[in-house]
């Protein structure tokens, strides 16, 4: 069973429309008992970082998160907001993230001769792959995912960068460490692509 966490931060029932698609098992909940049994979860997320964090712990999530991902290894994906939350702060707030991955979240910047660059980075673009191994099984290089972001994961080794993106410069738009993953783009917007990650993703292991 997939559980989406309810934490009060948007877009969640498409997600769980494209499970269902997929023919995925999954629920939407923020009760403790069904998070516990979860084989695998999703954190979604559409909104501020600092609202995003305000609501994990109004909802006395983050210790029973901390303990099925950091300990138990359920694997985990991150959405938007959600793999933003991963890491450990970001410019957007003053809150500490989960600090899931070493990293932190910073403002889309670019120099003068970039001002056709838009921020919001919004729309389709196409997603570098570093390693096919897992989310991005039977997925070729330069698939093409939906994107809605002002910020960016900056990730502080190498090795946690599942893949990146064009816009000035290349940005992470995938991560993966362990059993914790994260997408900067919209799976459950993306068609085909996302399909396909998210069903690589309900049928890991």
């Amino acid at each position: 069973m997939i559980v989406i966490i309810d934490y009060k931060m948007g877009n969640i029932g498409s997600v769980l429309n494209m499970l269902k698609r997929i023919g995925a098992e999954a629920v939407i909940s923020s009760d403790p008992r069904e998070i516990e049994g979860a084989d695998k979860l999703i954190l979604p997320g559409v909104g501020a970082f600092d609202t995003g964090m305000k609501h994990l712990a109004e909802s006395n999530l983050t210790n029973l998160l901390n303990e099925k991902v950091l300990e138990r290894k359920t694997p985990t994906l991150g959405i938007c907001l959600g793999m933003q939350l991963l890491t450990k702060r970001s410019e957007e707030g003053v809150l500490p993230g989960l600090g899931w991955i070493d990293g932190e979240t910073v403002r889309f910047r670019f120099d003068a001769d970039q001002s056709n660059l838009k921020i919001p980075h919004m729309g389709w673009n196409t997603v570098k792959i570093k390693t096919t191994d897992s989310l991005f099984k039977d997925l070729e290089d330069e698939a093409r995912f939906y994107f809605v972001h002002s910020y960016r994961v900056v990730c502080h080794s190498d090795e946690d960068v599942l893949a990146v993106t064009h816009h000035g410069d290349d940005f992470v738009s995938a991560v993966q460490h362990e059993n914790i993953m994260g997408t900067q783009f919209h799976p459950e917007k993306s068609h085909k692509f996302g399909m396909t990650l998210l069903r690589n993703f309900a049928e890991l292991s």
